[in-house]
């Protein structure tokens, strides 16, 4: 069974920055294609950032474009997003997920508990 712990939410000012973590258990984090979505209050949920099972291939929400940078340890069997110059509009709960077989889907296989990141104006 796969567990996804994430880490490093905060509040943080306006054009700040964060590191969200996401440790992976129970299998190695380069047999998944991962992701990170986000869901802020009162709206859906929605990818942020994803890569592929390869590595090769990576996505982003048109908006954390240039912002944010998504990577994987494998040594340390851990998913990554570096967050920078953060708006209040990323305030949000933010999820990791891994699935075996489908890149950046929503409905992926394992997903952690979430981290709250919180970004004052």
């Amino acid at each position: 069974q796969v567990q996804l712990v994430e880490s490093g939410g905060d509040l943080v000012e306006s054009g700040g920055s964060l590191r969200l973590s996401c440790a992976v258990s129970g299998d190695r984090v380069d047999e998944y294609a991962m992701g990170w979505f986000r869901q802020a209050s009162g709206k859906e949920r929605e990818a942020v950032s994803c890569m592929s099972r390869s590595g090769t291939s990576t996505r982003y929400l048109e908006s954390v474009k240039g912002r944010f940078t998504i990577s994987r340890d494998d040594a340390k069997n851990m998913l990554l997003l570096q967050m920078n110059n953060l708006k209040p509009e990323d305030t949000a709960v933010y999820f990791c997920a891994a699935d075996r077989f489908y890149y950046c889907s929503g409905t992926s296989e394992y997903w952690g508990q979430g981290t709250q990141v919180t970004v004052s104006s």
